[in-house]
C-alpha cells in the first residue's frame, strides 16, 4: 500500500504553536501549482509502478486553494500514476472554508474525507492560537459537512493548553463527541522553537500546563473516548468502527509514501527525503527541472530505529520479525525490553511488541530505549 502526500504551502494566517512550512502571501498560488504538477512528473519517471491507495492534501491549510486548483492537482497525481478505484482521498481544511459551497465541490471533486482543525471550542483558546475561526465555525463545519454528506469526518483537537483544567478538558471531550465524527486526532500542545507562544512562554505571558496536567488529562481524553465508542488506535488517534486514516495508517506501518511540495518529505523504504522548506527555492528548482531534496540512504540501524519509533505508537505495535531481519539485538536489549514488560509498560509475544496503556504514557523514552546504535 503506498499513498501520496501534497503539501500545500499557504495559510490565512500564522497560529502562534505552528512551525509547520507555509506562507501567507498567496500571490504565487497558480505558480506554485504548476510547481506541484511539474514534481509529480519529474517524480514519475522513479516511482513507478505504484498504485497509490491514498491522497493526502496537507499543509499549510489546503483548503485555501481554489476547487479549479484541486481539481488539477487531483488529475495531475491520476495523469501520472496509477490510482486505486478505492482511492481515499484526504483534505486538510480550516472551519471557516467549510462553507456549504465549498463543501459541494470538493465532494464533486472526489475529495471522501476531512480532517478538519477545529482545536478548541473556545473562542478564548482560538483567539491566542490565533486561528481563522471562531468556537460556532467549527460546529457549523461539521453540521454542514455531514449534511453535505461527507461520512468521513477526522476532527482535530488539542489539549496541554495554558490554563486549561481537567474540567474544562473534559467539556470539550464531551463536545466532539456529541458531534459523532468517525475521527478524533487529538493532539497535546508542544511549546516549538521560533513561535510566538515560545516568545510569550520566555515572556511570562502564558505559562505552559505541567507533565502532571498533561498526563491527566491524556488519560481522561483515552477513558473518554474509549467509553464513547472510539478506538485509540495510534497514540493521538482514534477512530469508530475502525474508521481509521488509511493513508496515516500507512505511514506507521512503514509503507513506501511519495511527498510532493516545499518541505514535503517521502519514503521508500531503504531510503527517505525530504524537499527544501522553501518556497521561493523550490520553485526555482523545480522551474529548472531539479528536484529540491536532500536524500538520506537508510541503514539497517536506521529503519530498525525508525520501526520501533513508529510502531510503538500503535495499536498493532513493532514487528519483530521484521526487526531482527534488520538488526540482531544484543542481550543487553532483550533484558530492557523483559524490564519494561515487568512493569506492565509493554507485551512482548512471539510477533510482536505492543505498548500497553500505561506505556503509552512513556512511549518516547521507551521507543528511545530500545533503539539501536551503529557501532
Amino acid at each position: 500500500m503506498s499513498g501520496c502526500y501534497i503539501h500545500i504551502p499557504f495559510c490565512a494566517q500564522k497560529c502562534s504553536y505552528c512551525d509547520f512550512h507555509f506562507s501567507t502571501n498567496h500571490a504565487y498560488q497558480d505558480e506554485m501549482v504548476d510547481a506541484l504538477c511539474a514534481e509529480l512528473a519529474i517524480r514519475s519517471t522513479t516511482w513507478t509502478n505504484e498504485n497509490f491507495q491514498t491522497i493526502y492534501f496537507g499543509g499549510g491549510t489546503p483548503s485555501i486553494l481554489t476547487s479549479v486548483q484541486l481539481q488539477k492537482l487531483i488529475d495531475c497525481v491520476k495523469s501520472n500514476y496509477q490510482v486505486s478505484d478505492s482511492v481515499e482521498i484526504t483534505l486538510e481544511c480550516n472551519p471557516d472554508d467549510c462553507s456549504p459551497a465549498h463543501l459541494i465541490a470538493w465532494k464533486e471533486l472526489g475529495v471522501n474525507r476531512l480532517s478538519i482543525g477545529i482545536q478548541s471550542f473556545h473562542d478564548h483558546q482560538l483567539e491566542w492560537m490565533n486561528r481563522s475561526h471562531k468556537a460556532a465555525d467549527g460546529l457549523n463545519a461539521v453540521l454542514h459537512a455531514k449534511e453535505v454528506g461527507f461520512d468521513e469526518l477526522s476532527l482535530d483537537i488539542m489539549y496541554g493548553l495554558p490554563g486549561m483544567t481537567l474540567e474544562e478538558w473534559k467539556e470539550q471531550l464531551f463536545g466532539i463527541i456529541a458531534l459523532a465524527p468517525e475521527h478524533i486526532s487529538a493532539y497535546c500542545l508542544t511549546v516549538e522553537q521560533k513561535t510566538a507562544l515560545s516568545k510569550w512562554v520566555k515572556e511570562g505571558k502564558l505559562t505552559v500546563s505541567s507533565n502532571e496536567q498533561q498526563s491527566e488529562q491524556f488519560e481522561a481524553l483515552v477513558t473518554t473516548l474509549k467509553s464513547a465508542g472510539y478506538e485509540q488506535y495510534e497514540i493521538s488517534n482514534f477512530a469508530r468502527e475502525g474508521k481509521y486514516s488509511r493513508h496515516n495508517t500507512s505511514y506507521w506501518k512503514g509503507a513506501k509514501y511519495l511527498g510532493i511540495g516545499p518541505s514535503a518529505h517521502g519514503f521508500d523504504q531503504t531510503k527517505r527525503y525530504w524537499n527544501q522548506a522553501n518556497n521561493k527555492v523550490y520553485l526555482n528548482e523545480i522551474k529548472q527541472g531539479r528536484l529540491p531534496e536532500t536524500v538520506e540512504i537508510l541503514s539497517p540501524f536506521d529503519r530498525f530505529n525508525e520501526a520501533i519509533m513508529i510502531g510503538l505508537r500503535t495499536k498493532w505495535g513493532v514487528s519483530t520479525t521484521q526487526l531482527f531481519k534488520l538488526v540482531s539485538p544484543d542481550p543487553e536489549w532483550f533484558q530492557i525490553v523483559k524490564d519494561y514488560e515487568d512493569k506492565h509498560l509493554l507485551i512482548q509475544t512471539e510477533e510482536n511488541i505492543v505498548l500497553t496503556e500505561a506505556g503509552r504514557l512513556l512511549a518516547d523514552a521507551i521507543a528511545s530505549d530500545l533503539f539501536i546504535l551503529e557501532n
